[in-house]
This record gives structure tokens, C-alpha cells and sequence, in this order.
């Protein structure tokens, strides 16, 4: 199995919890984050050396990256594996399913990619990667029945993990705050170069909102000690500093507690909207990686709430349209627009309910049987 970010490693996590329940103790290693090992997964490589963030960066690590995959590769090529399981970071898997498939080795997929957003053009690869493949949104499975490929719509993990309804008042007493605390989440992502691009951003647009209101509180949440410390040293280079308080690995306490969010494009958006919150989705990279990218796509919107809802249902602020007045504005009526609130509460609730499934215990029958199965 290889996983290369946290929100694989929750999923992944998930993943072999099921298969634990459905087929007891069997092995299962490659490469992962701490979530996988707490449910006895066996780590050969660190998920943090795939855990990169556009083109550019890509390139700039490539040869590390191509090293661990090739050996990887041979290690299984070597000892073959019953099912190879790879979650999302499809850069990364769908070269190396490729190369076991052919060698007789099952392969799942976990997570399609958004060929239905864009790079529509990697479903060939896919049907020569992928034995099985795993999808986690509802219009997804028709996508692959079409193109012939073994598809299961297994719901996505979060709608189970997510209370349908959030206790607001038990977050914010965790969290220190009380009930009338208006409470803004900033979460610039969990990734190197995500976190370079939109910390500076959203800490000016942070400081301008406090200037609407003095009081405001704004929590981030943060993944590890690494991303703390990058952080810390992105807000110490801006000219002004801006009071937030940090809180680790508290995603989902910050959002439950919250009244609007300021999100990086990515599954924080949609862990947003199963906490029925507001929310300004904003994304940003190298303006190299933005040019390879811009011209690709095929839908209106980045965010999931977005597609799931077809239509923009919360605001979107893409690259140079993501400055901080921007964001701040767009934010402060997420904050502030009781009745907008109200109505993507029930929005959101819908789409909770059109998600959840069995995820853990679907996923690991579809692997189970695929293990079972020729490549």
C-alpha cells in the first residue's frame, strides 16, 4: 500500500481497519504516515518524502522521488504481493500499478483523480494501471463503467467520521472559547508548498479582518511539528504580525467550533462543508505550475462542495485572484451572513447524506476480491 499525504494517511488508516475486521491480521507495508501505523502498518519509506506540491516543486525532488518508487517497485516485483492498494497521490501510483499490474500483481486504486475536472486524458492510463478502482463520489462510478474499468463507489470516509451533527458547544469548550466568540478557521493546507504560498496570504487577510473586529479569534490547525515551524517562519517575514493561535492536529475541533472557514482548495474543503460550515476556498502555486494547469480544465469550479453541488454554492479565489483584501472580504459575509449560513447548513446536510456509506468495510471487500482475482 502507498499512501503520500495525511489525508491518504486517513484514508488509508480507514482502509486497513476494514480489511483488519474482514481477513484479521495480514501484512501489509509499504509506504505510509502514522495513522497506517497505528493500525499496524509496516513503513518502509516516510509518506513525507511524496507529500510535494505542484510542478515545480515535482520536478525539484523528482529524482528522490523516482528512487523510492523504482525501489518500491523492485521490492514487490521481488516478492510479489496478493493486491497492491495504492491511495491517491496518482502521480506517484499510477506509474508504479502500471508496472506491477503487468507483472501479474492486482492493483486498487483508492481515490480517482478529477479526470472529470481535468486531464480527462489519464483514463488510458488508468485502464492499463488499475485493476479495481475505488471511487469516494457518487458521479464518479459512471465515469469508469463507461471506460470499462472495475469501479465500487465506496462513499467517502468522512462522511462517517463527521457527526451529521457537529457539537459546536463541546469543540469550543475544548478549545477555550466560549459561545460568543466569533471564530474564524484558517487552514492553508498541510503541504510544503502549500502552506508558501497562502500562509502569507491568509495572514494578511487574518489581520485585515481583525480590523473589522478586534475580537475575532483565528485558529489553524497544524499537521505536524514541520508544518508549525514553516509556519512560524512564513508569519515572521511579514511585516506585521497577525494573533493567531495554532493548534495541533485539532482540524476537527477548529471546525466544529468555527463560524466560517478560510480553506486551501483540497479534502479540507470538503471536511468544511460535512462540518455545515461557510466557507472561502482559495488556492495558489508557482505561477509556472499555474500556467501548466489553467488551460486543463473542464468545470467551473475547484472546490468539492462546488462540483458536488454543481454550481458555486461558496466563493472561489484562484492565484492572483487570491490577495488578501480579497479573501478578506469574501470571508468577513462568510462570517457575518446568518441566512447564507443557514442555507448551506442545509446544503451540506444533503451532501453529508449522499456520502456516507460503509467506506472501511466496502473498500476492503473490493480489495479482498480483486486479490482473489487475476490482474
Amino acid at each position: 500500500m502507498v499512501a503520500g499525504e495525511p489525508s491518504g494517511d486517513l484514508l488509508a488508516a480507514a482502509v486497513i481497519s476494514g480489511l483488519r475486521e474482514q481477513a484479521g491480521n495480514l501484512p501489509i507495508a509499504g509506504i505510509g504516515g502514522p495513522r497506517m501505523e497505528a493500525q499496524g502498518f509496516d513503513t518502509w519509506y516516510p509518506m513525507s518524502k511524496l507529500a510535494v506540491f505542484g510542478y515545480v516543486e515535482a520536478l525539484r525532488h523528482y529524482r528522490e522521488i523516482v528512487g523510492i518508487r523504482n525501489a518500491a517497485r523492485d521490492r514487490w516485483l521481488a516478492s510479489p504481493p496478493s493486491v497492491f492498494v495504492g491511495v491517491d497521490a496518482p502521480d506517484f501510483n499510477f506509474g508504479l500499478e502500471e508496472s506491477l499490474r503487468t507483472q501479474g500483481i492486482p492493483t486498487v486504486h483508492f481515490v480517482s483523480p478529477s479526470i472529470w475536472a481535468w486531464r480527462g486524458e489519464r483514463i488510458h492510463k488508468i485502464k492499463r494501471a488499475v485493476s479495481h478502482m475505488l471511487v469516494m463520489l457518487p458521479f464518479e462510478e459512471k465515469i469508469y463503467q463507461d471506460a470499462g474499468i472495475p469501479v465500487t463507489y465506496v462513499g467517502h470516509p468522512l462522511a462517517s467520521t463527521i457527526p451529521r451533527d457537529p457539537d459546536r458547544a463541546a469543540a469550543r469548550a475544548r478549545l477555550g472559547l466560549s459561545d460568543s466568540d466569533r471564530v474564524l478557521a484558517l487552514m492553508p493546507g498541510s503541504r510544503r508548498g502549500e502552506l508558501r504560498h497562502l500562509v502569507p496570504r491568509f495572514l494578511e487577510a487574518a489581520r485585515l479582518l481583525r480590523q473589522r473586529d478586534p475580537a475575532l479569534k483565528v485558529l489553524v490547525p497544524m499537521v505536524n511539528a514541520e508544518r508549525q515551524a514553516q509556519f512560524d517562519a512564513l508569519a515572521a517575514t511579514l511585516p506585521q504580525r497577525v494573533d493567531v493561535q495554532c493548534v495541533a492536529g485539532g482540524t476537527h475541533d477548529i471546525l466544529a467550533a468555527c463560524d466560517a472557514a478560510l480553506v486551501a482548495s483540497g479534502t479540507a474543503t470538503l471536511e468544511t462543508a460535512l462540518f455545515k460550515r461557510p466557507m472561502v476556498i482559495a488556492y495558489a502555486v508557482s505561477r509556472l505550475s499555474w500556467w501548466l494547469m489553467k488551460n486543463k480544465g473542464y468545470l467551473p469550479w475547484y472546490g468539492l462542495p462546488n462540483v458536488l453541488a454543481n454550481q458555486f454554492v461558496v466563493p472561489e479565489l484562484m492565484q492572483d485572484a487570491a490577495t488578501p483584501q480579497a479573501l478578506a472580504e469574501q470571508t468577513w459575509r462568510a462570517l457575518t451572513d446568518d441566512a447564507q449560513a443557514e442555507s448551506l447548513r442545509q446544503r451540506f446536510t444533503i451532501m453529508h447524506d449522499d456520502l456516507r456509506r460503509d467506506t472501511a468495510v466496502l473498500a476492503a471487500q473490493a480489495i479482498l476480491a480483486t486479490a482473489q482475482a487475476k490482474a
